[in-house]
């Protein structure tokens, strides 16, 4: 029996999973559908609570960002340090997997999980990217949202500017082509 996770990344982390076939989450950290997120929520069938879940890795996907520091989008920040090349796009990832297990984590959330190995490759069933016209407001959200978590409410204003994109769906096969136009 395999489990569904929604593994958080970066454009950073698909390219390792690209390159190395596999990707081990910052703390071994997934979300997926718990018995945790199906008490929370008292209707909704199986894809509403998978959305759910993809939601929360999306949300975790800008803490990553965060920890990147991702310049202001407003073009003053147009070039990269050194080599005169365009930065790489601030866009929020998920990865969709089923790998062979996986242990709740109801003290962080309701949707979260952990792994102890890496998510391969070959386990991934697709791949959830921003889309270039989220990017400004995925860029504002990534500096704000520890203040959002906090409760400062102009900060989850701007998380939820970023939240009200839909992430675009990939396929797997279509990673290189992905990581390549970008």
């Amino acid at each position: 029996m395999t489990v569904r996770v929604y593994v958080p990344s970066t454009l950073a982390g698909l390219q390792v999973l690209q390159r190395d076939g596999e990707l081990f989450p910052l703390g071994g950290t997934v979300f997926g559908v718990t018995p945790a997120l199906r008490e929370a929520y008292t209707s909704g069938d199986d894809e509403e609570l998978a959305e759910a879940a993809m939601r929360q890795a999306a949300r975790a996907s800008l803490r990553l960002l965060a920890v990147d520091e991702p310049e202001p989008a407003d073009g003053a920040e147009a070039e990269a340090e050194g080599d005169g090349a365009a930065p790489d796009p601030v866009r929020r990832v998920v990865i969709t997997a089923d790998v062979p297990a996986a242990k709740e984590r109801p003290d962080l959330d309701d949707a979260v999980l952990k792994v102890t190995e890496p998510i391969r490759l070959k386990n991934v069933l697709a791949v959830h990217v921003d889309v270039s016209e989220a990017e400004a407001a995925v860029t504002r959200a990534a500096q704000v949202v520890d203040a959002a978590d906090l409760g400062d409410e102009d900060a989850e204003l701007a998380v939820g500017d970023a939240e009200d994109h839909d992430l675009a769906w990939y396929a797997t096969q279509e990673l290189p082509f992905l990581l390549e136009l970008l």
